[in-house]
């Protein structure tokens, strides 16, 4: 089963994706944005970045647990994984992005 971008609006009113694996585990969450056409745009920034292992940042959160953040080319994040207990799992949200993103679907909200 493929992987899928998954659009939804915030009670805030932004847009938010976040990109599922096939199992349908989040593996990856944008931060929000003010229109849903900005959303789009992010998402093709994933599709297109994902595929540069330079633009993965790995990171530890102050709890001890394991992270990553996708950038873009100008360095801005444009999305953030899950927490993992080890490292190990981070490289596999990372190997599960690049090879879900550029083919997964796009389900979301129409408004």
């Amino acid at each position: 089963m493929a992987g899928k971008f998954v659009i939804s609006k915030r009670s805030n009113g932004e847009f938010q994706f976040v990109l599922k694996a096939g199992n349908g585990e989040p593996i990856l969450s944008s931060e929000g944005y003010s229109a849903k056409a900005s959303c789009s745009n992010g998402i093709e920034s994933v599709r297109k970045n994902s595929q540069d292992p330079k633009r993965y940042e790995l990171k530890t959160a102050s709890n001890g647990k394991f992270y990553f953040n996708l950038t873009a080319s100008n360095g801005q994040v444009i999305g953030t994984s899950q927490m993992y207990a080890d490292a190990g799992g981070r490289e596999g949200g990372i190997a599960s992005v690049t090879v879900n993103a550029p083919t997964a679907t796009v389900d979301g909200t129409t408004d």
